[in-house]
């Protein structure tokens, strides 16, 4: 026997034994162990709680493979069925409606629509508020459904209105601050047309003539002062069954108030005359006419 296992076995001899040896217990004992027990149960609730709600979101959501709700995912890109709101700025491409319902854009405030060019500037812009419906652009056009063709264009320098009939309904008629450039003005069928300026002069020019017609009615011309008929290179021509001219002084002579021996100038008294190719002359009263008597018309003034 070695020293070692000697003194091994002098030790073990040496211990003190016991009747009734003490077992220490291992693990989770009393309140610790509820208290376990308790948040496992909460933890197991709440994720049959976070589960359920999941559930009931994906069904009241309508989620599925193509998308969720009234929203889509096509091929050809988003489709939305419904009335939709936006709370941000919406960016796209291209917005259209189906074949067989209209596209509407509403708001509470207005509706704009913004056009930038690749550097991010603003090119065009289109209002829509409760009071006036604003469009900011170079040049604003709109056109017809078939043909494409121009009904109204407006830029800096001008406006263009190609419809075939510019109509205006109005009481007070169409207000014009310059001038106007047009080829045909006409009222409608049994109503007056009036052209007036009540501050300043009206004008009406054409390099190849102007032309006003009556079919049905009087022409009357009237103006506070003289009324003149001018013609540089041609002539005025007055065809009519009857011409009169009223409110004309009449000249008057009497020979009693003058005697025979008085020196004062003899007053004349003339007539004017209408030859039967138009000309107008005057002529003393009682000579005889250049023109044939019997086809002349002598009006005395």
């Amino acid at each position: 026997m070695t020293r070692e296992q000697y003194i091994l076995a002098t030790q073990q001899n040496s211990l003190p034994r016991t009747e009734h040896p003490q077992f220490y217990p291992v693990g989770i004992y009393g309140w610790r162990k509820r208290c376990l027990y308790f948040f496992v149960l909460l933890l197991l609730v709440t994720m049959i709680v976070n589960l359920a709600m999941t559930i009931w979101i994906l069904k009241v959501m309508n989620f599925t493979v193509d998308g969720m709700g009234n929203l889509r995912v096509t091929k050809k890109g988003i489709r939305l069925e419904g009335i939709s709101e936006f709370l941000l700025p919406l960016y796209v491409k291209e917005i259209h409606s189906r074949k067989d319902s209209p596209l509407v854009l509403q708001s509470d405030r207005n509706v704009t629509v913004n056009a930038r060019n690749h550097m991010g500037q603003l090119t065009g812009q289109l209002t829509v508020g409760a009071d006036a419906v604003e469009a900011q652009s170079k040049r604003f056009e709109v056109r017809a459904s078939e043909g494409g063709k121009i009904l109204f264009s407006a830029d800096e320098d001008e406006i263009v209105i190609g419809a075939d009939r510019l109509k205006v309904t109005g009481t007070e008629g169409a207000v014009f601050g310059h001038s106007v450039e047009t080829p045909h003005i006409r009222a409608e069928p049994s109503q007056d047309l009036k052209l007036e300026s009540p501050t300043r002069s009206l004008v009406m020019e054409a390099p190849r003539g102007v032309q006003v017609n009556a079919a049905a009615g009087d022409l009357k011309a009237t103006c506070r002062k003289e009324l003149h008929l001018q013609s540089t290179e041609g002539e005025i021509f007055l065809n009519a069954d009857t011409i009169r001219l009223g409110n004309l002084p009449v000249g008057s002579f009497s020979s009693s108030s003058s005697s025979p021996s008085s020196t004062a100038p003899r007053q004349t008294i003339y007539e004017l005359c209408v030859c039967p190719n138009g000309k107008l002359y005057l002529s003393p009263a009682g000579a005889s006419s250049t023109c044939q008597s019997s086809s002349n018309i002598c009006l005395w003034s």
